[in-house]
């Protein structure tokens, strides 16, 4: 229906990805995804053997406290997104920009602390704060995409959502050619380091982290997929010129236009 009444215009799959790529923003955010949604892929692969040979844990005990992480996903994602929808209608774009930052830096320091930890109990607890974390992370983000450019939201999430997967592959390699606690410290400081890419974060019509202001059109709709005025020229056109059959009310059936005609 908005591509008939030409509230959307008409974009091809190819143009779509193309505007989606040759946008900054999306790599940030796919780096960011990286390194949270990477990072729980990473996690679920090597936490129980880290438990099992860090703690000399049976495979059964490493295997339950592991679960563990991906338990927190049950709310912590939508946690995530909800904080940031809550600071979005407080501060803008900044506010999203504002959660995004701080749950991967506060992920990226439980990282480091995890990796330096020695105790079983210890670890389990920070293990669980760091997961919260991540999750959250991970609903941050998205709650980002759809502001990027809007007529190319699809793309840009599977890019995105792209990351995550890349993130696993380069975290996945530092754990099979290093030991667990150097895989860790440097899992740790990439993602602090992605945490301060959010000041290179900006989005037309949006605050940027450290300066700017919401365009006051933008926040109220701010998900308007933006008018394609040729489109809408010609549909005006053609509804002024467009005849109107109307039944002639004296029942002879002719209508208004055949009597112009």
């Amino acid at each position: 229906d908005m591509k008939k009444n030409g509230t959307m215009p008409e974009v091809s799959a190819a143009d779509s990805f193309r505007q989606g790529a040759l946008n900054l923003n999306t790599w940030i955010l796919f780096i960011q995804y990286a390194c949270c949604f990477g990072v729980e892929l990473t996690m679920n692969n090597a936490a129980a053997l880290y438990f099992r040979e860090e703690f000399n844990q049976s495979t059964e005990s490493a295997a339950a406290i592991a679960s563990i992480f991906g338990w927190m996903n049950l709310f912590a994602r939508g946690l995530g997104g909800f904080a940031s929808d809550k600071l979005n209608a407080k501060m803008g774009m900044r506010g999203r920009l504002i959660a995004q930052t701080l749950f991967l830096a506060v992920e990226g320091g439980m990282v480091l602390i995890f990796a330096n930890s020695s105790s079983l109990g210890g670890s389990i607890i920070i293990m669980v704060a760091f997961s919260v974390f991540v999750q959250a992370a991970e609903g941050s983000t998205y709650g980002i995409v759809p502001y990027v450019d809007p007529p190319a939201t699809g793309s840009i999430a599977g890019i995105v959502g792209a990351g995550g997967n890349t993130g696993a592959v380069g975290f996945g390699l530092g754990f099979r050619q290093l030991s667990y606690k150097s895989a860790f410290i440097i899992m740790g400081c990439a993602i602090l380091a992605s945490s301060g890419l959010s000041v290179l974060i900006y989005i037309k019509g949006c605050s940027s982290l450290l300066c700017g202001s919401d365009d006051i059109e933008a926040k109220d709709t701010p998900l308007s997929i933006p008018e394609a005025e040729e489109d809408l020229a010609l549909a005006a056109t053609y509804t002024k010129s467009a005849p109107t059959k109307q039944a002639n009310v004296y029942g002879g059936g002719d209508s208004d236009w055949e009597a112009e005609a």
